[in-house]
């Protein structure tokens, strides 16, 4: 029987008694098993920097505040709105445009014809700067 043992009674003599107790063996194996599943599939869930290919169909998130915006021309110039700034000068102007807020949001729209290595690298030192909400723009298809 699982999960019920027979001992004698101390009153009676000669006679058994029903002792319940849980068997929490089988429980134990499903939550290891449970456990283990889990440890393998969470590193698959979660994503370093949200990257959007240039084609999506996802509609436009409701935006309560103004995000950053980052522009790669197709010659690799970088700008902030509307002003062209060197490579070296991109993380200074963006601590200084977010007042070091690190959670500020940051869009970068880059050039379908740039290779992926150089949105990447722009990406990357945003990133690598602290500042962890970091995506890519996309336009939807066209109809």
């Amino acid at each position: 029987m699982m999960g019920v043992s027979l001992h004698r009674g101390s009153s009676r003599k000669g006679r058994y008694r029903r002792m319940s107790e849980i068997n929490v063996t089988p429980f134990v194996d499903v939550m290891l098993v449970l456990l283990i599943v889990f440890m393998v599939t969470a590193p698959l869930l979660t994503v370093g920097v949200p990257v959007d290919l240039p084609q999506a169909t996802a509609q436009p998130l409701p935006e309560d505040d103004r995000p950053l915006e980052i522009t790669l021309d197709q010659n690799s110039a970088i700008f902030i709105g509307d002003t062209e700034i060197k490579v070296a000068e991109l993380i200074p102007r963006l601590r200084a445009i977010a007042n070091n807020r690190m959670d500020a949001r940051i869009y970068i729209r880059g050039d379908q014809s740039l290779p992926y290595g150089t949105v990447m690298e722009v990406m990357g030192l945003i990133n690598g700067a602290g500042f962890t909400k970091v995506a890519l723009v996309t336009e939807q298809p066209r109809r």
